[in-house]
């Protein structure tokens, strides 16, 4: 009796834990500003736990079939838990209420398990050899749980799937306990409980990815034909007639429609300031449309992608409709693709670049808004040459106004001559980028031929701002503030609530 009550410890703080890991990023990925979504989450489930705790003195007798019944429910109620999630999501107008109710019911479930245990076994150990080996299986369990969930579970099942694994683990603590005790009153009841709340969770994890695309019928439009979780990021493609688009986290990265603008826009003012451009640096840009652009001038004869997840370089290079989306870039001899964190790298980096592209998503979260920041900034000024310039994708100065012009400032503070321009793509309305180099730039005259929509006089007003899109004052984004992200929260939850 002993082993498979201390194995249950184990086990269920795995499972505990990864609940509350799923709650917290995929409230990260659905809410956005992943600090402030784990840091309530975390709360509000340690609350809950603590409610459990309390509760559990309530439960004086048969305390073994009790603990059956929990993990029974908790199995349930956590296996469920993410597909429940994203399946209303676009359906109620109250999420945050739903999902911090879920995630109390969870935590009150998990509360119960230790002390329960504990009470069970204390006729098997002293006291202080009783707590020592709960706590001890408990804290292991979690700390297995830590290393499996960002490692091998999400990328390799994803956030569904791994709820219904850890939820057929509770019900498997349940089952052992059905098999291995006799002093059960209602066992045969338990265990065709136990039983039909495995099948319900083994059909989930079966039809995971049928949930996934089901709860993304409505977020996306035309059809999905790539749709993965990543170790960094939820990827998805949908086509729908000649359009295609990429997303991720649910962003509108591009639509093929009217990629050529933004691409336009953000390589060729820079490539054409510099002039004969030899080595060259893209931040972000997996997709190689950029990298498209940049192979249009022969000057050119190295360009260094470093880019996160090796799964979008590796999808636009190997995927024959995305790769001619970027006419084979990734495939130049030209090209070589890192796959790194931006932040890390540059820190490393000792050579210099005559041109470097930093298109990185916006800063809708903490690990992005770092790519944001004065830190940043000045660690891409020592990468870049002396007569060369840094263009810098900078979200809408029209929605987000002073995020826009944070930027601007945040380069300049870093010692950069800063020049902000924007341009109009359909897909994604006014769009803002901040050019920064060593001297005061100067609007180009001349242009690669062959281009669908930049020319010298379009280039030219694309320097000039309306004033509902003239500078405002922003403070500086630094590590240890991120006021970009929340400047960005701010400005498109109003805009998108309107």
């Amino acid at each position: 009796m002993r082993t498979p009550l201390l194995f249950s410890a184990l086990v269920v703080a795995s499972c505990g834990l990864v609940y509350e890991l799923v709650a917290g990023t995929l409230a990260s990925y659905l809410l956005g500003d992943s600090v402030t979504q784990f840091s309530t989450i975390i709360g509000a489930y340690l609350f809950a736990m603590g409610i459990g705790s309390w509760l559990s003195r309530y439960i004086e007798t048969s305390l073994i079939d009790h603990f059956v019944r929990i993990e029974i429910v908790l199995g349930l109620l956590g296996g469920f838990s993410a597909a429940i999630l994203f399946l209303i999501f676009n359906e109620v107008s109250q999420f945050r209420v739903a999902l911090y109710a879920l995630v109390s019911l969870i935590g009150i479930l998990v509360g119960l398990e230790i002390p329960l245990l504990l009470r069970i076994l204390q006729g098997e150990y002293g006291l202080a050899d009783l707590v020592a080996r709960v706590l001890a299986a408990d804290y292991v369990g979690a700390l297995i749980a830590s290393l499996l969930f960002p490692l091998i579970l999400v990328p390799r099942l994803g956030l569904i799937r791994t709820c219904f694994l850890f939820g057929l683990l509770n019900v498997a603590v349940a089952w052992l306990l059905l098999v291995r005790t006799s002093a059960l009153r209602l066992a045969r009841t338990h265990r065709l409980a136990a039983a039909t709340a495995m099948m319900a969770l083994a059909a989930g994890f079966a039809y995971a990815e049928d949930i996934m695309s089901i709860s993304e019928e409505g977020q996306y439009p035309g059809q999905a034909v790539f749709a993965k979780w990543t170790p960094y990021q939820r990827v998805v493609v949908t086509r729908e007639a000649d359009d295609i688009r990429l997303f991720l986290n649910g962003n509108l990265q591009f639509s093929s429609r009217d990629e050529y603008r933004y691409h336009e826009a953000l390589v060729h003012p820079l490539m054409a300031e510099v002039g004969q451009a030899r080595r060259v640096l893209v931040l972000g840009g997996g997709d190689g449309l950029a990298v498209r652009e940049i192979l249009k001038y022969p000057s050119v004869e190295s360009i260094t992608l470093v880019d996160l997840d090796p799964e979008v370089t590796s999808l636009f290079s190997r995927t024959p409709f995305l790769s001619a989306l970027n006419g084979g870039s990734l495939h130049s001899d030209k090209v070589h693709v890192i796959n790194a964190d931006a932040f890390v790298w540059l820190q490393s980096e000792h050579d210099r670049f005559d041109a470097v592209i930093v298109d990185f998503p916006d800063p809708s979260n903490y690990s992005i808004g770092k790519l944001f920041s004065l830190t940043f900034y000045k660690r891409l000024s020592a990468v870049l040459a002396v007569n060369g310039w840094a263009v810098i994708q900078s979200t809408s100065p029209y929605v987000a106004r002073k995020a826009f012009w944070c930027v601007e400032n945040t380069v300049q503070a870093a010692g950069l001559t800063a020049a902000a321009y924007h341009v109009f793509v359909p897909s994604f309305g006014e769009w803002g980028f901040v050019l920064a180099g060593h001297a005061p730039f100067n609007i180009p005259t001349a242009l690669p031929e062959g281009l669908r929509y930049l020319t010298p006089a379009v280039m030219r007003q694309m320097f000039a701002f309306p004033p509902d899109m003239e500078r405002v004052p922003t403070d500086i984004n630094r590590l240890d503030n991120q006021v970009l992200v929340r400047y960005f929260e701010s400005e498109w939850g109003r805009y998108q609530a309107e």
